[in-house]
């Protein structure tokens, strides 16, 4: 098969090169400036296109379809000049002239035109028609091309004269179905998959190159010439081209480029003309200015015109401009929590894929997914002030006019709306959790109270009111055992009284109110370690100073069984936040080490109050613990410090 193509292809090429030698004895045709005509370009393109096709793909029927309509205009051509160049008169039709060579002529014409006028478009480009209901089509342009055989015999044989209206019916008949044929192609694109489209307009947008000089006609019918050879190029390039390149970017370029060549040369031209009107003395200064006015408009007219493109060719949904401004206006009335959806959802119609998502690190939260997004065909890093907040996933392209070659443009221009909307979904979920872990610690802790007080001062309290009814019944009868039972009853109010400050102790200690800040800590540090406070610490909010002392607390607890320092230092410094500094000369945090419970809760307690806690190793060994906390929280004074009753 991959033979019979080539041989084809070269058969094809052999009759094209001997009627450029018939060609060369006929006169030179007023119409064109060629040595050639265009159909001699068709006769030469499609066969080698089409054996390209043949040789990669041999079972595919556009192949052949290229190769044997091609080599069918090869042999009209050669054959309408062989005939033109032995008539008598140039005015002889080609029937009288030569009945045999005129009966070639009709039928290599009739098998082109069946061929590449009906077949091929309907057969385009998957070899199989888009429904059975195109099948009348293939009849009807059968049943009018045999009519045409049999007419091209008859007049052949001498056995019917020509009749014009009859053929002009024909022609007319294969016209239309022609047009239905290509009417399959619109068809074919609008319910095809982005890879069948794009290979349905790479043809289309040759075949414009063609329509042009058709419809003109004679003057600039020759220009045809260079054009044809695209069609069977673009044919051959869309099916065997495995990733296809952007026709829609050609497309927006050629539009910009002749709108600004059109534009900007009408501008040069009327400057010019105007110079030459007013300043005729002064040639060169017209052109300059002719030239200067012509670049002022270059820049702006270049945005104006991206933008008219981007607008024909995918309308409003496929503008980066106006995608960004509909994307700013959905934000602007959608709360900061659901400002992400409607980002994703901008952006899946900009780009017309399936589906598109964002994943958050840790899973936390959860991803966010607009449409279905299927298998991930893209994967592109979300960044917000140089921080990573996840990624934005693609999914495959979905159906649209035209799949969009400035997907880069849409997705550079939306990616930081999409950023953004996506550190606020964080924002609000780590505030979200935050929350939850408040009240969780809230309920813990009343938990453990209502535990303490029931189990403990409720136990105690209960038993005491015991002993007070039985020495108010062993009172007069035997004093010595209601004596008895009042030490008892003193002992067990000592008992009350530790429990009650334990409580108390676990809501603030209370050596914050009897030494403050510094003193509560320089006690409960002991003698070895040196505390330095720097500034008021007077005045403190309550829930600051607790957090400062219990992470110093939770930092001393950690130096004693992890460190082994010999030199611990505790620094308190005031100015617009509260600065607590513990630092130590142990063997410092190994790399490998997991952050525990202890770390964790110096972060959390940070944390809840709006600060942060960082823990390093400095080079030169030892750990330190660094927190800054405000001091002015949200919903209370600055000095909202405790004050006991």
């Amino acid at each position: 098969m991959r033979l019979v193509g080539v041989l084809i292809a070269v058969v094809s090429v052999a009759l094209e090169c001997a009627n450029i030698v018939v060609t060369a004895k006929l006169p030179q045709p007023d119409y064109t400036p060629l040595p050639f005509a265009p159909e001699d370009m068709a006769g030469t393109a499609f066969p080698i296109f089409g054996a390209l096709l043949i040789f990669r793909r041999p079972r595919l029927p556009i192949g052949w379809l290229l190769a044997v309509g091609g080599l069918a205009c090869a042999v009209n051509i050669l054959t309408i000049n062989v005939v033109r160049l032995e008539a008598p008169s140039p005015h002889v039709h080609i029937i009288e002239a030569s009945p045999s060579l005129g009966l070639v002529v009709s039928l290599s014409w009739i098998l082109a035109t069946l061929l590449l006028g009906v077949a091929l478009p309907l057969l385009y480009p998957t070899g199989r028609l888009p429904s059975p209901r195109w099948r009348p089509l293939v009849v009807f342009a059968c049943l009018v091309q045999g009519l045409n055989v049999v007419r091209a015999l008859l007049m052949a044989l001498d056995a019917t004269p020509y009749s014009k209206p009859f053929t002009q019916t024909l022609q007319w008949s294969m016209n239309a179905a022609m047009a239905l044929a290509f009417v399959s192609l619109a068809v074919r694109f609008h319910r095809g998959d982005p890879v069948e489209r794009r290979r349905i307009v790479w043809p289309l947008f040759a075949f414009a190159g063609l329509l042009v000089p058709w419809v003109v006609g004679g003057p600039i019918w020759w220009l045809a010439s260079f054009t044809i050879p695209l069609i069977p190029a673009a044919i051959a390039f869309a099916i065997l081209r495995h990733g296809l390149y952007d026709i829609d970017t050609l497309i927006t370029r050629a539009l910009v480029g002749a709108g600004l060549v059109g534009v900007i040369g009408g501008v040069y031209v009327a400057v010019g003309a105007a110079s030459s009107l007013f300043l005729s003395g002064v040639d060169r200064v017209g052109g300059l200015l002719a030239a200067l006015c012509a670049g002022a408009f270059f820049h702006p007219l270049r945005r104006i015109l991206q933008r008219g493109a981007d607008r024909l060719l995918y309308g409003s949904k496929g503008d980066p401009v106006t995608l960004a401004g509909e994307l700013r206006r959905r934000l602007q009335r959608t709360d900061p929590a659901e400002g992400l959806p409607a980002a994703l959802e901008v952006l899946r119609e900009g780009l017309s894929v399936t589906g598109v998502a964002v994943r958050f690190p840790d899973g936390r939260p959860v991803r966010t997914t607009v449409g279905d997004l299927g298998e991930t065909a893209r994967e592109i890093p979300l960044v917000w002030h140089g921080e990573p907040v996840g990624h934005l996933l693609v999914g495959p392209p979905g159906t649209r006019r035209l799949p969009a070659a400035h997907n880069e443009r849409v997705i550079a221009a939306l990616t930081p709306y999409i950023a953004d909307s996506a550190h606020a979904v964080r924002l609000v979920a780590a505030l979200r959790h935050s929350r939850e872990r408040i009240i969780a610690a809230r309920e813990e802790e009343r938990r453990r109270l209502r535990r303490d007080l029931h189990d403990g001062l409720g136990q105690s309290l209960s038993g005491m009111a015991m002993s007070i009814n039985a020495a108010r019944h062993y009172l007069h009868a035997s004093p010595e055992n209601a004596e008895r039972l009042l030490d008892g009853l003193r002992s067990g109010m000592d008992s009350v009284t530790g429990d009650i400050r334990q409580l108390v102790y676990g809501l603030r200690p209370p050596a914050l109110d009897d030494l403050g800040l510094a003193g509560a800590i320089a006690e409960m540090a002991g003698p070895g370690v040196a505390v330095e406070a720097d500034g008021d610490l007077a005045g403190l909010p309550a829930a600051t100073e607790v957090a400062a002392y219990r992470i110093v607390q939770e930092a001393l607890t950690n130096v004693r069984k992890h460190a082994a320092a010999t030199t611990v230092r505790v620094a308190l410094e005031r100015g617009e936040h509260l600065v607590v500094r513990v630092s130590d000369d142990g063997v410092g945090v190994p790399q490998e080490r997991r952050s525990g419970v202890g770390l964790a809760s110096m972060r959390e307690r940070a944390a809840e109050l709006g600060g942060t806690c960082l823990i390093t190793s400095p080079p030169g060994g030892g750990t330190t613990v660094e927190a800054v906390l405000p001091l002015v929280l949200e919903g209370g004074p600055a000095t909202d410090s405790f004050v006991p009753a």
